[in-house]
């Protein structure tokens, strides 16, 4: 059953570019280091917070408002994308071509996640597998990255103009910024223009905190309200339940850890309020708008390392770029627009891309103008390999491999071993 599986991994690693990682096929001698390097440091920090995150859940997602280390990990991904899109298709020979193959790349890296993040597997605890299709959730990470991959790519391919000097390149890609501000105000009048009713929804005994038997409960959610930004009724949810279905979002929610939601041992106390029972999926399709903008800043930063040639000016313009979006950003969050990466609100966008774009600037700094590629070989070769590390690792697909072999029973595997060890002390 895995041959096809590694065979279709094995293809995408193929292709002139992949989506999650948009590895441009350049030549050694030109080849940007720092890109390489920067995307290892994406699957590092994915993979810290995934497995310290339960040790130290201070580095965890925030569970609703607020910014945590974890927060940063899915714009800093969507970022470097951009970034590469830029080098990819910065001769385009013929558009339709380019489309198409960009179309089918998306495709390809849209479909693995629903593989991955489906349900299909059932985690490290468990050794069996599949999933009910009519509870298989269908967005999760890779699915949003493969959202922002064609959206900049088809920025990149059908909207740019082609820059006749370095100086003042911005203003060849001005309809680039068009699209950015189009999602924007589709997201802002969504999010703030519908009216979300009251809603209920039913929760099985194989999902609900308390009950153990075959029956289900049916909870109600009081909204009947506009422009709400809390985890029960937001239009971002009430979108996804409507076009996705409720039983197709994620099942445990982050935001069970506030403290509204009592959970102990993993579980959320019946008495708490209704909502926080019910299934929401922070890779749902509004937000899914302001995460593809983040893909389209990176792009931007992209033009800077495509047509300007000098260390100085490159610096100079993603460093005043990031500034100004954390200046925005952060006069956002004093207005009180929440940052928030479930929701994905445009101030948590703009902090985050500014941080990319100032992480990145670090590491160009380090690796191609200082040369320090020994230091950072290790996050070199990650980023190089970064689709393989993602699906054997950080989907773990390696984890659920090797409690494959076990002594007498099941549960007597090296991981269990290592959980019992370090987590459940």
């Amino acid at each position: 059953m895995l041959l096809p599986f590694f065979s279709f991994v094995s293809a995408l690693q193929m292709a002139d570019s992949e989506p999650l990682l948009a590895l441009q096929q350049l030549p050694l001698s030109t080849r940007v280091a720092s890109l390489d390097v920067f995307r290892g440091f994406c699957i590092f920090l994915m993979m810290l917070v995934d497995y310290v995150g339960s040790i130290f859940p201070i580095i965890a997602h925030s569970p609703w408002n607020g910014l945590r280390l974890a927060d940063f990990v899915m714009p800093f991904f969507l970022f470097i994308a951009g970034v590469s899109l830029a080098l990819v298709y910065k001769k385009v020979s013929n558009k339709v071509d380019a489309t198409w193959k960009a179309v089918v790349r998306a495709v390809k890296l849209f479909l693995l996640g629903v593989f991955l993040q489906g349900g299909y597997f059932h985690g490290i605890n468990s050794l069996a597998y599949g999933v009910d299709i009519e509870r298989i959730r269908l967005l999760g990470i890779l699915q949003r990255i493969s959202i922002g991959y064609i959206v900049a790519a088809l920025c990149e391919i059908w909207l740019s103009c082609r820059p006749r000097r370095e100086a003042g390149f911005f203003k060849n890609y001005y309809l680039h910024w068009v699209a950015a501000f189009s999602l924007a105000a589709i997201y802002m009048g969504l999010s703030y223009g519908l009216y979300v009713p009251d809603w209920q929804f039913e929760v099985s005994s194989s999902t609900s905190a308390v009950l153990l038997t075959n029956s289900s409960n049916v909870y109600t959610v009081n909204c009947s309200v506009r422009g709400d930004l809390g985890p029960a009724c937001n239009a971002a949810a009430m979108i996804d339940r409507y076009f996705l279905g409720i039983n197709h979002l994620y099942a445990k929610p982050v935001f069970r850890n506030l403290k509204e939601c009592n959970m102990t041992n993993g579980r959320v106390s019946e008495d708490s309020p209704s909502w926080c029972h019910a299934p929401y999926d922070p890779e749902g399709l509004l937000s899914s708008l302001t995460a593809a903008i983040t893909c389209i800043i990176g792009l931007q930063c992209g033009h800077v390392l495509a047509h300007i040639q000098d260390h100085k000016g490159r610096l100079r313009n993603w460093f005043s770029f990031s500034a100004s979006l954390l200046l925005l950003g952060s006069f956002l969050a004093i207005i009180e627009i929440p940052v928030n990466k479930s929701l994905y609100t445009i101030s948590y966008m703009l902090i985050t891309s500014a941080a990319a774009g100032i992480t990145f600037c670090a590491t160009y700094l380090l690796v191609d103008i200082h040369g320090y590629r020994w230091l950072t070989s290790p996050l070199e070769w990650m980023g190089k390999h970064s689709l393989s590390i993602f699906v054997l690792i950080a989907s773990n697909i390696a984890i659920i491999a090797i409690q494959g072999f076990y002594w007498k029973k099941p549960e007597n595997n090296l991981i269990h071993l290592i959980v019992a060890c370090f987590l459940n002390r």
